[in-house]
């Protein structure tokens, strides 16, 4: 039988939680933080307007960038866009197994390279990924064979590289090894592009309900020195952690750099290892701006149903890529859709590492249009708040300009998760 002081004890437990959610409401009018949920159950159904926050990607698709005319049959697309400031554009090359030799891999990337320029003088960097044809699945999939990147002001330098010189272009990567398939695509998605959502914690319903306890505490006072848990920064200035997931890729990195360098504003990006492996000189960009380098894992599994030595290495193996590529260790780490369990928690922890949430994701994947997105991204804003965009996400490079403007301008401070935690 129940004890009575128990019962008690349990009701204003439950009241006090209840008042506060209540008193957070009626104070301010930024939306509620939606709680983190269980791996088994869905999302409530009683959420207040604004909780539940969008989910991305959905069924919108982003539309086609445009592309730059070519004679050369091994370029698939050669797709540009701008940030408003400065024009990028991607070729992405297919060459077949008996013509991937290195010599013939630089010939076609250089070519690419010239014809891109020669049509459109006012690029101010090209990006060339090749894969092999036979293997080719995508950003996903196995991983290229070569890349490079070409600003405008060095295309003669890069024009110049041969196969023996090619060590000496410090922006020019190339596939040590076969282009294997990623290794744990039959145990977790490797896709870039599944649905994010509020935090996701696969345990039992008390461990649950302590996550949900540690996230409002987080959002009281902010994370207590040494958490192993970052769901909140401190809430008692007006400083907002600017995160990226997903990063790097060759199209966005050098227009979200651009923006962010222009708008005087440093922010984490959290790498996927095996895209920091093919395009290292952007991962030494970010460094270089003043960016915070966190962990998003090396294949973007989720890790919830993966043995500890597989979510050990998944962390590790993108822990030491970093380090070997900055000079610097990581120490933040977010899982993927940001779904974790004790197991996870535990080996990050082991490791070093601060695993980080958010509190702001107006679903940038989901495509919902320039002016919703960035509504969406100002509404959540709040006092030690934590931001989630994704560097891909070809929206959020066409408003973060002006998002970065009106959060200045409401008297919000955005910056890195470790320099949030210092203020």
């Amino acid at each position: 039988m129940v004890r009575r002081p128990i019962i008690i004890a349990l009701a204003a437990t439950i009241l006090a939680l209840g008042g506060y959610v209540g008193w957070r409401l009626r104070s301010s009018t930024t939306p509620p933080l939606p709680l983190v949920r269980s791996a088994t159950a869905g999302a409530p159904e009683s959420l207040p307007p604004g909780a539940r926050q969008p989910v991305a990607p959905g069924d919108r698709h982003a539309p086609p960038l445009p592309q730059i005319a070519n004679q050369i049959p091994q370029v698939r697309t050669f797709e540009f866009t701008s940030n408003g400031f400065i024009e990028v554009a991607h070729a992405l090359i297919l060459v077949r197994k008996a013509d991937s030799g290195m010599d013939r891999i630089l010939q076609i990337a250089q070519s690419s390279a010239r014809q891109a320029f020669a049509a459109r003088p006012s690029l101010a960097e090209v990006d060339v990924s090749v894969y092999r044809a036979e293997d080719y699945a995508g950003f996903g999939g196995p991983s290229p064979l070569f890349t490079a990147s070409v600003p405008s002001s060095r295309l003669a330098e890069f024009l110049a590289v041969t196969a023996a010189s090619a060590g000496d272009y410090d922006r020019l990567w190339v596939n040590p090894a076969e282009p294997l398939p990623p290794q744990r695509h039959a145990t977790g998605e490797t896709h870039l592009g599944v649905p994010e959502a509020p935090p996701t914690f696969a345990g039992s319903p008390s461990e649950v309900q302590m996550q949900q306890r540690l996230q409002l505490q987080h959002q009281r006072r902010g994370p207590s020195p040494g958490s192993a848990v970052y769901f909140h920064g401190p809430p008692n200035n007006r400083v907002v952690a600017l995160t990226f997931d997903d990063a790097v890729h060759p199209m966005y990195a050098p227009l979200l750099l651009d923006v962010l360098r222009r708008g005087g504003t440093q922010a984490t990006f959290f790498i996927i290892g095996r895209n920091a492996e093919a395009y290292p000189y952007f991962v030494r960009d970010l460094a270089r701006g003043g960016h915070e380098i966190g962990n998003h894992t090396y294949h973007h599994v989720r890790l919830t149903n993966l043995p500890e030595a597989v979510v050990r290495d998944e962390i590790q193996r993108t822990n030491t890529l970093i380090e070997d590529l900055t000079g610097r260790r990581a120490r933040y780490f977010r899982p993927p859709g940001g779904e974790y369990s004790p197991l996870v928690l535990t080996v990050a922890q082991s490791l070093g590492m601060v695993t980080a949430f958010w509190t702001d994701d107006p679903g940038d994947f989901n495509n919902p249009g320039g002016t919703v997105l960035e509504t969406r991204t100002l509404a959540h804003l709040r006092p030690g708040g934590i931001v989630l965009l994704h560097d891909s996400a070809p929206e959020t490079i066409g408003i973060l300009a002006e998002f970065l403007r009106d959060a200045r301008a409401r008297g919000f401070h955005l910056t890195t998760l470790d320099n949030q935690g210092r203020k």
